[in-house]
């Protein structure tokens, strides 16, 4: 994450739940890639390998843009970061749907990721309002 962050934003919900939903989907891909990492039968992979690093991509982005959002001074950059945290919530939800239709007992698992994403939203639009 990044240094240096004020202690009101460390503080503040959206950034607590970026948080959560990143250590969330770490141990969720961690996980499923006891399940997913092996070759199958044929020899291939299993593509969903790629979206449960996806998952821990797009999440570790969230609290970054969010504080970079936070600190900006200028609106056109400040409301380019707000889009970002928007698009990267978007696309881990996208992925998760994915992840549902892999074959790894994790799946179990995603509906509570979707569930804490669902609750960002909430807190992403009041906090996109303030701006």
């Amino acid at each position: 994450m990044l240094p240096n962050i004020p202690s009101h934003l460390s503080e503040s919900p959206i950034y607590k739940k970026a948080l959560d939903i990143f250590i969330l989907s770490r141990r969720i891909s961690s996980y499923m890639n006891k399940d997913l990492a092996p070759l199958k039968e044929d020899g291939t992979e299993d593509k969903a390998i790629y979206f449960s690093g996806d998952i821990i991509q797009q999440s570790e982005s969230l609290a970054p843009e969010i504080v970079k959002a936070e600190l900006e001074r200028y609106s056109e950059k400040k409301h380019r970061h707000i889009r970002s945290v928007k698009r990267l919530t978007n696309r881990l939800y996208k992925n998760c749907k994915r992840l549902e239709q892999s074959n790894s007992d994790g799946v179990d698992f995603l509906p509570i990721l979707r569930k804490e994403l669902n609750k960002f939203k909430k807190l992403q639009h009041t906090w996109t309002l303030k701006f």
